[in-house]
């Protein structure tokens, strides 16, 4: 049996230089994934969580790049960041008293804030990312189409939470969003019969602002899984070629 399949292997190689011989239109890579397919040469661990780390990266790289353009929160329904929900009725509260171009105002300096956050981001997550094990990196590839990224949520979201909350508290004083909720919390905690509330909202808009380039990132990461054109090195064509979703 092992002898006859590996008759059958090596006529199909014969088949297939037949083949890329009378086609110009091959590619290089197309004709090497093509002989690996047919070789079954196994990827290597250390392939497998070097291609993911490279296709996190990658993911990083163009998120932060397009939250990081002016509205790349705020007009993006995916990632843009709502008034705080620990706080909503304050923004019911306030908009019932005609000041709902006050809580508006708000919910964009906040994600503007979140915006020029953003610009600052690659270099942290990079960092976790590339200081980051990863386990069972064969069962990561073969995993849902954000497989990577949900290893990466719940590998380094504390780690990434300290580090971006100065830089989101910098940027929401930067934009005065900081001051415009100090304002309408102010506003809301002056009403009679109310409860204050005092929410953090450097906290609130840390998670928000990470969760969003998670998403950003997790995307990205089905590109790479679906599209061999999105797979931007040797490494990531050779490996993601073996992802279940780049065989539908």
């Amino acid at each position: 049996m092992k002898k006859t399949s590996t008759t059958l292997r090596i006529l199909s190689l014969f088949i297939l230089i037949s083949l890329v011989g009378l086609s110009t239109s091959c590619t290089t890579q197309q004709i090497t994934s093509a002989l690996g397919s047919i070789t079954g040469v196994p990827l290597t661990k250390e392939e497998i969580a070097s291609a993911l780390k490279d296709a996190l990266i990658q993911g990083v790289t163009k998120g932060t790049g397009l939250a990081s353009q002016d509205g790349g929160y705020f007009n993006n329904a995916l990632i843009k960041i709502p008034f705080p929900e620990d706080a909503e009725k304050v923004a019911t509260k306030l908009r019932s008293l005609g000041l709902g171009s006050e809580v508006d105002k708000f919910v964009k300096t906040l994600n503007q804030g979140a915006e020029e956050a953003a610009k600052e981001a690659a270099p942290i997550f990079k960092s976790a990312i590339t200081s980051m094990s990863i386990k069972d990196a064969s069962a990561i590839l073969k995993g849902d189409k954000d497989a990577a990224t949900q290893y990466l949520i719940g590998a380094t979201t504390e780690q990434l939470k300290a580090k971006f909350k100065p830089i989101m508290s910098k940027n929401l004083a930067k934009v005065n969003a900081t001051r415009y909720y100090t304002d309408l919390v102010g506003k809301y905690n002056q009403i009679p019969f109310v409860t204050n509330v005092n929410p953090d909202l450097d906290d609130y808009a840390t998670e928000k602002a990470i969760e969003g380039l998670f998403k950003l990132v997790a995307q990205e990461e089905g590109n790479i899984r679906t599209d061999i054109s999105a797979r931007s090195s040797e490494l990531m064509k050779k490996v993601f070629a073996q992802a279940p979703q780049a065989q539908q």
